[in-house]
């Protein structure tokens, strides 16, 4: 868009303004220690400084995406679901959203890395292949990589095991294959249906949106303009005839799904993004967890520079392509700048001496339009997908554990790979592994906060570090709460719905039950033709358990509620000063354990569901639905 590129040039004027005040007015060289922070701090500002800014100059380059259109041609697809460890109830959910996708020509495969008998039958019972390997050398990459050979599909989908896909997934994404036959792949936002544990335990789910958010909605836009869109590892279709020209799934690397990608450009294709939400998955349980995961993308991420797939060496890409991967790869060094900044003050504070010189007259009239222009327009420029403060909590709950993993990987000692744990804690859990940094971190702040207010700078310096070091200790004060995981959580996602019935309004609703607010006394027996049963009652609010489903019913309730078209609605980021009143009361009050009507809840949309109950005569069934793709399926083997 044409202002986007004006927001752009008014940012990289301000940012050439602000750097040559930096350079010319603000190092401080009065003596050796003050020389040596001084340029320490100004390294670790342009560090980050061209990280924020590289995405904001590929936005120049944006393109017209492709927008799907009907199928004149359907070619085979084969769907792989690997699976390492998830529960069964789990593995079931997303296999049988594979299963009910509308597409005439798909065989799914269930890749059993845990070779249990449960998953082969159910395999069995839903008509998908199954097959489980011998070696499980190379993770989920190994895993994929052994089934390849088998494969008889002109495509190749890949789906984690929690990730469920809507019925039109296939549709949308082979048409823009089909457009583009020099296209290799196609990915889709990786979304989530429950809230992850920085939302979940701060209970921010009204005020701040999930990290992935700006990822797909922001960064993945952007690298489509320049030819590096990334593979996020599910939700995609590649070419078969592509992925096995470069020899498969990369498995130097735990992160084989951007290797891959690299690989796939740098051989001539085309690599598609398509911003339609057409599946979801399960966010981490856990503060631990998530932490986990987190340090696992960087290591994995990082690890690609040891591979043949390193953007900066492999053959075949354009500068521009190399340039975009590679920073995808190296923000993940940012973590060791964002801890010296924080360190900053107490260091300044050791060595007597302040590391940047200041004049009123330049904060005010170059660094605050600077640094405001960008916290204004963070919104606007990022589709409303983030704010501008709220979001780096996810960059300070895990600054540490992935200070660690970046440096034990630069090291070559990276972290064996774990998989994700995809099932809830039922107690509340402290991750001391992040309490122990943090509250280390907070300490540091407060201490350079006394020395600060004992020992006074100058005016200027006196106000950016105090600004500084307030808003750190608020935001360590809110990652350290987020370390305390709320207890109570449902393994199965609950939704924040507004459904009105003849009997009342639904609140909240899920494959294990619903939440509603009566308008009168009558309490339902079913709905949507389904049995519910009363479990709990607070005066005109009740939370209604259904009764005994079979098979069929509940595979039509998990479709009903996961698989239809535009089910994950797109939210817009508040504004972060509305938020601010609910963020202080987070950091004196402890979320409360869930339970009936105090749920962590996201929105689903319930367009094209109806909103009043069906009968059993009418509602479909899904083994009808899907009748089409389980006669393409081959038997199992």
């Amino acid at each position: 868009m044409q202002w986007r590129r004006w927001a752009v040039l008014a940012l990289s004027l301000l940012l050439a303004r602000y750097l040559l005040w930096r350079l010319g007015s603000t190092l401080n060289f009065s003596s050796p220690s003050a020389t040596a922070i001084s340029l320490l701090l100004l390294g670790c500002e342009l560090m980050l400084l061209l990280s924020g800014f590289l995405p904001l100059w590929f936005s120049l380059a944006r393109q017209q995406p492709l927008k799907p259109q009907p199928l004149h041609r359907f070619p085979a697809v084969d769907l792989l679901l690997p699976s390492c460890g998830e529960p069964l109830e789990v593995v079931r959910r997303s296999l049988q959203g594979c299963a009910a996708i509308h597409y005439p020509a798909l065989t799914v495969w269930l890749l059993d890395d845990s070779d249990r008998l449960e998953l082969r039958q159910l395999a069995a019972e839903l008509g998908c292949r199954y097959r489980a390997r011998c070696s499980h050398a190379h993770a989920k990459a190994g895993n994929l990589n052994a089934a390849l050979p088998q494969l008889q599909g002109e495509l190749v989908a890949v789906m984690d095991a929690d990730v469920v896909p809507q019925r039109s997934f296939l549709q949308r994404t082979v048409s823009l294959l089909e457009q583009d036959s020099g296209a290799a792949l196609v990915q889709t936002p990786q979304s989530y249906m429950n809230a992850d544990p920085v939302l979940r335990n701060l209970q921010l789910e009204r005020w701040l949106l999930p990290d992935e958010e700006s990822f797909y909605r922001w960064v993945e836009p952007v690298r489509q303009g320049v030819e590096a869109v990334v593979c996020a590892g599910t939700s995609f279709v590649v070419r078969r005839r592509a992925l096995m020209a470069v020899g498969g799934f990369e498995t130097g690397t735990p992160s084989e799904d951007l290797a891959t990608g690299i690989r796939l450009a740098a051989a001539g294709w085309r690599l598609h993004f398509l911003a339609e939400k057409l599946s979801a998955g399960l966010a981490p349980h856990s503060a631990g967890a998530m932490a986990r995961q987190r340090c696992r993308w960087a290591s994995g991420t990082l690890q690609i520079l040891r591979t043949g797939a390193n953007p900066f060496t492999i053959a075949g890409l354009t500068p521009l392509q190399r340039l975009a991967f590679g920073e995808g790869i190296l923000h993940w060094l940012n973590v060791l700048p964002q801890l010296v900044l924080l360190l900053m003050p107490l260091l300044a504070l050791l060595a007597g001496s302040t590391p940047i010189r200041l004049e009123s007259g330049g904060l005010l009239s170059v660094a605050l339009p600077f640094y405001g222009a960008q916290m204004l327009l963070a919104r606007w420029i990022s589709g409303q997908a983030r704010g501008a403060v709220l979001p780096e909590l996810y960059r300070w709950i895990f600054l540490v554990p992935l200070v660690g993993a970046v440096l034990s990987t630069i090291a070559r000692r990276p972290k064996a790979f774990r998989v994700t744990p995809k099932a809830p804690g039922q107690q509340r859990q402290v991750e001391l592994g992040l309490v122990a940094p943090l509250a280390t971190l907070l300490v540091v702040q407060l201490l350079a906060l006394i020395g600060l207010l004992r020992w006074p700078p100058a005016a200027g310096p006196m106000a950016l570090t105090l600004f500084w070091l307030s808003s750190s200790c608020l935001l360590l004060g809110l990652s350290l709460r987020c370390c305390w995981d709320r207890p109570g959580a449902s393994g199965v996602p609950w939704f924040a719905v507004r459904s009105q019935q003849s009997w009342g309004q639904i609140t909240a609703l899920s494959e294990d039950g619903l939440e509603a607010r009566l308008t009168g006394h009558e309490i339902p027996t079913q709905h949507w033709g389904l049995p519910v049963e009363l479990a709990c009652q607070k005066g005109s609010r009740i939370g209604l358990h259904w009764g005994p489903l079979n098979s069929e019913q509940q595979q039509w309730l998990q479709q009903r509620l996961y698989g239809h078209a535009g089910c994950w609605p797109l939210r817009h980021a508040p504004f972060e000063l509305q938020a601010l009143a609910p963020v202080l009361l987070r950091l004196i009050k402890p979320a409360a354990p869930e339970t009936w009507f105090n749920r962590s809840l996201l929105p689903l949309a319930l367009q094209g569901l109806a909103s009043s109950p069906l009968t059993q005569a009418s509602r479909p069934s899904p083994m009808n639905e899907s009748a089409n793709t389980r006669m393409n399926m081959a038997s199992p083997g």
